[in-house]
């Protein structure tokens, strides 16, 4: 035997000794037996897009196993060859210093090395990248030829776990950990129910990130803002129709990048909004205020805006609910809404904020429940009752892929709405629905109900041809683009928890976000009818009655009054007052009511406190009243002195309102919708605003 061949012989000895010693050196966590194969910068992936921002831009290191899997690398050296063009730290954030060229920047490991250039033209004003090529950087084709389609179907199931064993699931539970593995799972949702504290979250959070064996999971939330507010902690934004009623594309922007830096924190990565669905609709029982606004210029501005805030912070955006569930007046989570419409009505108002999303780059666009039979007048029989019933959006491959793919577009993921929803659970069973909307051309499918179930339905889905291999691949490609777009990589060396809860807790409702909170809810407000009576000239020992159902946040508003004046009344009702509650406030001043509405029974003029609102009215005392939540109560009190809406039940929305009422804060918000009458006339229109 040659002398070389005694060294390398012996070199590859003390290798897997090394490999079987310490078991993190030069291998994925996920797979002992695997190797380095190779090092590659995530931004020469040809699939991989990511955003400059304010003259920096990040490169993640990948190392490349020989099973195809890919993690962060560690211990790796980089650098610029032209520092007067562009430099580079040791974390991979690269930052142009202005002067136009070009450099190289390198990132190199001790055996294996990559690099990627960077150029400046025009002035400062063209930032460009030039990536390399060739086979090495097809990494996602490559780490999809090496999955099973256990592994594949896997990275499309996201579901939730609320509760286990009747308990709410604030931290990880083996048998969840265990489907974690099992079934491969790509992501996961979480709800109120599992994110008390920022330390808690983000612990829950790392346990399910530990749990997955080779690549990093989608770990979401539906944090919109408002009435949809998943984090029991942290910043407590007024929702999308205060950002409406703010016109403010910079407060949208601030919003989403506060949202997506605390979801950052925590470890969630993924945030299922903005809501781009435009309320046309004030009927609408389940969109409502989570809309920006009833016109689709506005909700494409304020959207865009939200969206490239949530990218700031490294957030994954998804736009929702496609192709639109604003002009519906029926819940898909109780049954099965229909939008009548034309194609051409379609793209002028429902798909145009959508369209706009997709050009601006959103990540992800989450689906509707809602038929659409000019689109596919498709009719299939229900499972519930035999009935005959249209195809919903999240089922229709005429919609997802022939509209949203073809005709749109849209190259990013399509994730259903939750699959628990009684629009599509009770109409087609959990199996068959799940395997028509992959067909369909769904990416992702939310809560599925039974993991075992429909992963083992869809193994035998493709195992049988029904559903191409091909159609999965697509499908696990675009789940890893957007994964190595937004950094969602498993690490060699991950930091540590404690590193984690700490920066979660500096981050996660910090002062700057709370200011930021309060901004917005004080230009939300909105002052929609003033006869005179605002700004209050209360004197001192002024009696001031508050009436309201508590139930209804109306303690809160009570609390606010009572900062500003010392002789506060009171009343808890949700209906008409009796004679001994209309004697207690009888020598009231002025009285100030909070009415909460989210149904159309709620806000009829037969309802309680409708029937409340007008019999103050009718005691002559100058009434001041606040729409707690939908903007519309006012359309069954019409006479009122004087009405305020501020369309969210957050603290900070309550202080605002009770400032405006005081004239410590000058409205400036105008209505994002138009308010009715009862006969359908326009009681107060888009665009209406008054000020002090």
């Amino acid at each position: 035997m040659s002398k070389w061949m005694k060294n390398t012989s012996v070199l590859v000895m003390i290798l897997a000794l090394i490999v079987t010693m310490v078991p993190n050196f030069g291998i994925g966590k996920a797979n002992a037996a695997s190797l380095i194969k190779d090092l590659v910068i995530d931004l020469n992936v040809p699939q991989v897009t990511r955003e400059v921002k304010d003259n920096k831009i990040t490169l993640n290191p990948l190392h490349v196993y020989d099973d195809g899997h890919f993690m962060l690398a560690a211990n790796v050296t980089w650098k610029s060859t032209n520092k007067n063009v562009a430099t580079v730290s040791q974390n991979g954030e690269v930052t142009l210093t202005g002067h136009n060229g070009k450099t190289f920047i390198y990132a190199d490991d001790g055996f294996y090395s990559d690099r990627i250039a960077i150029l400046n033209k025009g002035n400062q004003t063209q930032i460009l990248v030039e990536k390399e090529e060739g086979s090495r950087y097809d990494i996602i084709g490559n780490a999809i030829k090496h999955m099973t389609v256990e592994e594949k179907v896997g990275q499309m199931l996201m579901p939730d776990f609320r509760t286990w064993n009747g308990k709410n699931v604030t931290a990880m539970q083996p048998e969840i950990a265990q489907l974690v593995k099992d079934y491969h799972l790509g992501g996961v949702i979480l709800f109120r129910e599992n994110t008390v504290t920022a330390d808690q979250a983000t612990k829950l959070v790392s346990a399910y990130q530990d749990a997955s064996e080779k690549y990093g999971m989608l770990v979401s939330v539906d944090q919109e803002g408002g009435i949809v507010t998943r984090l029991q902690t942290g910043t407590d934004f007024p929702g999308n129709m205060a950002l409406g009623a703010t016109r403010s594309e910079a407060e949208a922007e601030k919003v989403g990048k506060v949202i997506g830096e605390e979801l950052n924190a925590i470890g969630i990565n993924m945030d299922f909004g903005p809501d781009m669905d435009v309320n046309i609709n004030p009927d609408n029982p389940v969109i409502g205020v989570r809309s920006f606004s009833a016109d689709p210029q506005l909700v494409a501005d304020l959207g865009k805006a939200y969206i490239k805030g949530l990218h700031e912070s490294g957030t994954a955006s998804t736009a929702k609910h496609f192709p639109g569930h604003g002009d519906t007046a029926t819940d898909s989570h109780l049954g099965l809404p229909m939008v009548p419409y034309d194609i051409d009505r379609l793209k002028k108002v429902e798909l145009y904020p959508f369209q706009q999303a997709m050009d601006a780059g959103i990540d992800a666009v989450m689906t509707a429940h809602v038929t659409f039979p000019k689109i596919d007048d498709t009719k299939v029989i229900s499972e519930k009752d035999g009935t005959e019933i249209s195809l919903p959006a999240t089922l229709s491959y005429k919609v997802l892929t022939g509209l949203m793919r073809e005709d749109m577009g849209f190259k990013g993921v399509i994730v259903t709405d939750a699959m628990n929803m009684g629009a599509i659970v009770q109409n087609f069973g959990p199996v068959n629905a799940a395997i028509r909307a992959v067909k369909a051309g769904a990416d992702i499918l939310l809560m599925p109900v039974g993991i075992p179930a429909v992963a083992n339905g869809l193994y035998d889905a493709v195992n049988s041809g029904d559903i191409s291999v091909d159609r999965i691949n697509q499908s696990v490609e675009r789940i890893f683009t957007l994964k190595l777009k937004r950094g969602i990589l498993k690490s060699e060396v991950e930091t540590s928890l404690d590193a984690k809860v700490a920066n979660a807790l500096n981050v996660v409702g910090s002062a700057d976000h709370k200011a930021i909170e309060k901004e917005v809810a004080a230009k939300s407000i909105t002052l929609v009818k003033n006869n005179g009576v605002l700004p209050l000239k209360a004197a001192k020992g002024d009696k001031i009655a508050v009436v309201g159902y508590s139930g209804y946040y109306v303690q809160t508003l009570v609390n606010e009054v009572k900062k500003h004046a010392d002789n506060v009344t009171y009343i808890d009702t949700s209906t008409k007052l009796t004679t001994t509650q209309l004697d207690q406030i009888k020598d009231a001043k002025y009285i100030i009511v909070g009415t909460y509405t989210s149904t159309v029974s709620g806000r009829a003029p037969s309802a309680g406190q409708m029937l409340m609102t007008n019999q103050l009215i009718e005691t002559g005392i100058p009434v001041i009243a606040v729409g707690i939540r939908n903007p519309y109560d006012v359309m069954s009190y019409p006479t009122v002195n004087a009405y305020l809406a501020q369309y969210s039940f957050n603290p900070a929305s309550f202080e605002a309102s009770v400032n405006t009422i005081f004239g410590n804060n000058n409205p400036t918000g105008k209505l994002p919708v138009t308010i009715y009458n009862q006969d359908g006339s326009v009681l107060y229109g888009f665009g209406h605003g008054l000020e002090f």
